[in-house]
């Protein structure tokens, strides 16, 4: 598992933003709503650590969310 290189905007958690790696960041497991992409993307600077995303993912009640995955 990548070192903790980042630290979340949300929670201050520290992970690793693996958009720069040679396979897919985990964060593309979280499916969230083009609604919720534009909050966030006005809200924080940088990227969110995966728990974040999840919980932001569960309780999106945007009229386009996605059914929440398990």
């Amino acid at each position: 598992m990548p070192e903790a290189s980042d630290r979340c905007p949300r929670c201050g958690g520290g992970f690793h933003c693996g958009i720069n790696d040679a396979g897919p960041c985990a964060c593309t497991t979280v499916t969230l709503s083009p609604a919720l992409q534009a909050t966030l993307r006005r809200q924080y600077a940088g990227c969110l650590c995966l728990r974040c995303l999840g919980e932001l993912a569960a309780a999106d009640t945007s009229p386009s969310a996605p059914p929440a995955r398990a």
